[in-house]
């Protein structure tokens, strides 16, 4: 682009600076130097765990309690998969037998968790992928537990038998106490050759994979990510991140949407819960619903808070973003620390984000795991609108 003589001038009498100005989330500064103003930390941010040898994924705070989960698909660790985090301690949830690995019968513990939630009567839901790397995979593996967190009594068992497929990999979830009897869980199955979305009546246990092969849960076929200063696509070999569909979900304030999207992906996508509710709603009819809700950027979790607002984490700005309830974007916070934000949990007082470093695993690294520990779990202070 050309510049007039005037302009120019301006620009070379312009000092480069030394130091970032200080920028809050809701106020951008003018441009008055060659310096990008976004650069560097924004937000204030608090890390509320420290963990030497528990990678988080999942994350739920219920009644001030933290609540972590550690899947084990991608490292086969010794310690537990479900945690409470209470006076800076991990302690296996709801107890070593059910969290730790063991003999017992698959269907009877805890084999990998991933996604983890709260519904809206404050009790705990996780969903277990049943995946272990290099272990093969033992039937009753994949389900969803609810638990009662109080006593750590199990209120719910549902064992993923007619939707989970050879190369599921069962992501995330969450529960809808507005339809069915006893309302409804919806996963997600990030799957890099059958995504889709999952939906289970916690009732009955009847299950159905709805969407598999639509643009709104698998990946971009151009997508492109840059992380760790490195451009990572599908087609580098070695390093290259992994393909991967239907991953970050969350409900409306309400209860009437369910938001998604692929990881592979900068779109997101929207559902009425309504429509996924009733099985005897066609795949055509389901397709035909889906809103594609503009750009939301590279993003692994997303939660909303108790306004409705959406948080959604922005893996290649080490950041977490804020979508308004106009549609409009802010960033809640960037630090360098965010190394992959992964799951989010957002309630009337702080959004949370654990940071997972999933982008160091050795498989990307031609083996060496570069992962620094200790692995954190941050949080941020939000207010109304």
């Amino acid at each position: 682009m050309r510049l007039t003589l005037a302009a120019s001038l301006l620009v070379i009498a312009a000092p480069v600076a030394a130091q970032t100005p200080a920028m809050s989330p809701t106020h951008v500064p003018p441009i008055t130097e060659n310096a990008d103003p976004a650069f560097g930390s924004i937000g204030k941010v608090e890390i509320v765990a420290s963990l030497p040898d528990f990678d988080p994924s999942g994350i739920a705070v219920i009644g001030g309690r933290l609540f972590l989960s550690q899947p084990k698909q991608d490292m086969d660790t010794a310690g537990p998969t479900l945690i409470e985090y209470r006076d800076g301690r991990a302690m296996p949830w709801p107890s070593s037998e059910m969290a730790m690995p063991s003999a017992r019968p698959a269907a009877d513990r805890l084999i990998s968790a991933h996604g983890i939630t709260a519904d809206t009567r404050g009790r705990l839901w996780v969903l277990d992928s049943g995946k272990v790397k290099g272990k093969p995979y033992e039937p009753g593996g994949a389900k969803v537990i609810g638990f009662n967190p109080n006593t750590g009594h199990i209120i719910a068992k549902l064992l993923l038998t007619g939707s989970m497929l050879p190369d599921s990999n069962m992501n995330d979830l969450r529960v809808d106490l507005t339809h069915g009897r006893k309302g409804l869980v919806y996963i997600t199955d990030s799957s890099a050759k059958d995504a889709a979305l999952v939906v289970v009546d916690i009732a009955t246990g009847r299950q159905r994979r709805v969407l598999t092969g639509n643009a709104s849960v698998i990946p971009d076929p151009g997508y492109m990510n840059v992380l760790d200063g490195r451009v990572l696509n599908g087609a580098q070999k070695p390093p290259a991140m992994p393909r991967g569909g239907a991953d970050g979900i969350t409900l409306s304030k309400d209860s009437t949407t369910l938001y998604y999207a692929p990881i592979s992906s900068r779109r997101l996508y929207s559902l009425p819960t309504a429509l996924l509710a009733d099985f005897a709603v066609s795949e055509a009819e389901l397709a035909a619903a889906v809103k594609d809700e503009g750009e939301k950027g590279a993003a692994d979790g997303i939660a909303t808070d108790a306004w409705g607002r959406l948080y959604i984490s922005a893996s290649d700005h080490d950041a977490v973003l804020r979508r308004n309830l106009d549609g409009s974007f802010e960033m809640i916070a960037r630090d360098p620390r965010f190394v992959w934000p992964d799951g989010l949990f957002a309630d009337n007082s702080y959004v949370y984000v654990t940071l997972g470093q999933w982008t160091r695993l050795p498989q990307f690294h031609n083996g060496v795991d570069m992962r620094k520990p200790p692995f954190i779990v941050a949080r941020m202070s939000i207010t109304a609108p």
